[in-house]
């Protein structure tokens, strides 16, 4: 019976390591690996890697890279529901990393954008189980409209990872979040979309105060603002929170990150929202310890290459949450 239900996007990673980016024009040569990744199902794997009992629900195409994702995933004790689309390509990144770990990515979604919100209806019955439900903006957004309601419908928790950036992303889906996980880029592009004002880009430098009322126009009782090495920034609504979350109304506050050895940053936002549904779950509704625990999750996370493989596991966690102490 999964705790947690992440609904979203299994990409293959078609990976170059390079040290610098090319540009315009150029050609460069570097390494190439390729792996099971994904916004959805990185963080899938980044919860249930961290003792979660998890679910995932996605949308794959009748190719070889819909077998990397039900193999890696039968490996990890990942639990899956599957949409599989005839004569359709699953989804495909290419990723170039640089040599301080800077990326940069193109996705083509293939079948995560063809994910229906009838596969979604399909899978109803497992709402009913789930403590969490987390989604993202890397798949068909009516699907995605579709499970934060049925995780809504069972009174689960909602997360909404606010990435990538959409175009087609309305912000009427923000009053089905319980919980938004935004970078600080995500943030400016999602408040400039409710309130029709365009952000400083060192917007996030500001004060808390400052910082705690931007997060409060868009209409979210939890704003989580993940902020790279400048660790995160949390900001919850006046009045009681919902479900069992624990921290009093007008909460804010920044977090900081573990010290790590950085080799590859493309994954650090998906471990840090998996790793903030598991800790949800793990510390029954403590948002600042399950913070913690997803800051750990991240930062280990960076410390090796790839996506999904490069999520952490709990003993790992474990040994540096001391930090925290």
């Amino acid at each position: 019976m999964p705790d947690i239900i992440v609904v979203g996007s299994f990409v293959q990673d078609l990976a170059f390591n390079t040290p610098t980016f090319p540009k315009v024009g150029e050609t460069r040569i570097g390494v190439f690996a390729q792996g099971p990744g994904g916004k959805g199902f990185n963080q899938a794997i980044a919860s249930v890697r961290v003792g979660a009992e998890t679910l995932f629900i996605g949308a794959l195409g009748d190719d070889v890279f819909s077998d990397s994702a039900r193999m890696f995933a039968k490996s990890e004790g990942l639990e899956t529901e599957f949409e599989t689309m005839e004569g359709i390509s699953s989804g495909a990144a290419s990723i170039i990393v640089d040599e301080v770990g800077d990326n940069q990515i193109v996705v083509a979604l293939g079948a995560n954008g063809l994910l229906s919100p009838e596969w979604i209806d399909r899978c109803e019955g497992r709402f009913r189980e789930a403590k969490v439900v987390l989604c993202q903006l890397e798949a068909n957004l009516p699907a995605m409209q579709r499970a934060l309601e049925q995780g809504r419908k069972a009174d689960a928790l909602t997360i909404l990872n606010l990435a990538p950036i959409n175009d087609s992303f309305d912000p009427a889906m923000l009053d089905l979040a319980t919980v938004v996980t935004p970078n600080e880029t995500e943030f400016a592009y999602t408040y400039e979309k409710v309130t029709g004002i365009r952000l400083q880009a060192d917007f996030f430098r500001s004060s808390d105060a400052e910082l705690h009322a931007l997060c409060r126009e868009i209409g979210v009782p939890v704003v989580v603002i993940t902020l790279g090495d400048d660790g995160s920034f949390i900001s919850v609504a006046d009045g009681a929170l919902p479900g069992n979350l624990s921290l009093p109304g007008g909460f804010c506050r920044r977090f900081q990150c573990i010290e790590v050895q950085v080799k590859d940053t493309t994954g650090a936002g998906d471990a840090f929202s998996g790793g903030l549904a598991a800790g949800i779950v793990r510390y029954d509704g403590d948002l600042a310890k399950a913070i913690e625990f997803a800051s750990v999750v991240a930062g280990l996370c960076v410390e090796k290459e790839g996506t999904a493989p490069s999520m952490p596991r709990l003993q790992e966690v474990g040994e540096r949450l001391t930090q925290f102490e």
